[in-house]
Parts: C-alpha cells; structure tokens; sequence
C-alpha cells in the first residue's frame, strides 16, 4: 500500500491489515467497473484461523461484532492489493453482512456494526454506507460472519 492519509489514519488506531485469504473457489476476490470496485465475500478469519459457530448457540453478539470486524480488515487488504493504495476509495457504498446464527436470531445489525463502526473510524462520513445485515443457518467453513461489499474509487 503506498504511504497516504488512509495508512497514516491505520498506524493512528494501531491497525495492521490481515494477510490476504485464498479465494476459496473460480472467482475473483474484486472487479473493478467504472468507478465501482466489487468484492466478493470474504468469512471471518483471525490470525489465519476460521472465526467459527453461532451466534446464538455457543457465540455471543460481541463476538460476532469482532467476527465482522475481522471480516472489515480483510476486505480493506483485499482493497489495498487491489487498487495499490486505500486513499483511492472515495466512499464505502454498500456492505451486505451475513451472520451465522440461531432461528428467529434478532440482532444481525449489532452483529454487522463491527464493520460499520470500524469503517467510519477510518473513513469518516466517507465510511458511512448502506447495507443489509441477514441471519442465516450456515455459512463457508461454518465461520461467525461473512462480509460481501463495494466502494466508490
């Protein structure tokens, strides 16, 4: 990534982007299109290990908060390999958050708010986006949460 004002805002929260994940299947894991970059999903992975279970049943919403953060810093290194540098990124448009959880589970936004907070934190009012937060029965590897989004360059 090269040196700008979104590194310098990373070094400043202590953040240190994740090593990028294999794309688990024949797809590419971002598309540029105009000025839109889409990404595909990427699950929860911390330290190289698959954040697994429910929500629900054995995980709590804290848990899955810091799942979606998770999932928010792969995406950003998806980002950073993909455009050279984060300080392209005009604005987080859209962010589609999948939680594994219990039937009937509630909460999915409080869940997906570990990306959207972290997002602002970075990107200020350019962070803020529009999105979907779903409870689903399963996800990839069984991991917590799974985070699909685009953003504006």
């Amino acid at each position: 990534m090269v040196a700008g004002r979104t590194e310098g805002r990373l070094k400043q929260l202590g953040i240190v982007l994740p090593a990028l994940p294999q794309p688990g299947g024949n797809y590419l894991p971002a598309r540029t299109v105009g000025q839109m970059v889409y990404l595909a999903g990427v699950i929860s992975i911390h330290a190289g290990e698959v954040i697994a279970g429910t929500v629900g049943a054995g995980r709590t919403i804290e848990e899955g908060y810091a799942a979606a953060r998770d999932c928010a810093l792969i995406q950003l290194a998806v980002l950073a390999d993909h455009l050279g540098s984060l300080d392209k990124i005009k604005k987080i448009v859209t962010v589609n958050g999948y939680v594994n959880a219990v039937a009937g589970f509630p909460d999915s936004p409080k869940v997906i708010n570990g990306a959207s907070d972290l997002f602002v934190e970075i990107f200020g009012d350019a962070g803020r986006h529009v999105r979907a937060a779903i409870g689903v029965p399963a996800l990839p590897r069984n991991a917590l949460v799974e985070l699909q989004m685009t953003v504006e360059v």
